[in-house]
C-alpha cells in the first residue's frame, strides 16, 4: 500500500510482510489527445502525422520533450487515434504549446481530413512508470 505526503513515497508493510525497495519516479506528464476520422481518411491522416506532424515536433528539440506514441483503433463508424506525448514538467508542456498549454495541437493539414478532434489535450501526472525487463 502506497500513501503521498508532501511529496514522498511512503510505503506501508503489513504484519509478515517483506518491505519492498521504493524507487524514486523523476515526475513526468502524460498529455493525451485524440481525433476521429472516416474510414476513406484514416490512412491519409495517419501518413500526415507519421510523415509531417511528428518529425516537425521533434526537429523543435524542445526541452523535457521525451518522446511521441501514436495509436489507432478501428471502431464500427470511424477510426480513432491517440497521441500521448510524454513531457518532463508542465513548463515543458508550455514550451511545446504556449501558456494556454491545454489547446489541441493540430496543423492544417490534419484538421483537413479528420471528422472530429479533442480541442483541448488532457495532462496527467504519472505516478508510477516501470519499464519491464526484456
Amino acid at each position: 500500500m502506497r500513501h503521498r505526503e508532501a511529496g514522498r513515497d511512503l510505503r506501508v508493510v503489513r504484519a509478515g510482510q517483506r518491505p519492498r525497495p521504493v524507487r524514486t519516479l523523476k515526475l513526468m506528464i502524460c498529455r493525451l489527445w485524440r481525433g476521429w476520422t472516416t474510414r476513406d481518411n484514416a490512412d491519409a491522416y495517419e501518413r500526415i502525422v507519421r510523415g509531417q506532424v511528428i518529425p516537425g515536433i521533434e526537429a523543435r528539440r524542445i526541452p523535457g520533450f521525451r518522446s511521441i506514441d501514436l495509436v489507432r483503433r478501428e471502431r464500427d463508424h470511424d477510426v480513432e487515434f491517440m497521441t500521448l506525448m510524454w513531457f518532463d514538467t508542465l513548463d515543458s508542456v508550455k514550451a511545446f504549446t504556449g501558456e494556454d498549454y491545454e489547446v489541441a495541437h493540430v496543423p492544417a493539414e490534419a484538421r483537413a481530413v479528420l471528422a472530429d478532434f479533442d480541442k483541448r489535450s488532457a495532462h496527467y501526472e504519472v505516478l508510477d512508470h516501470r519499464a519491464q525487463p526484456g
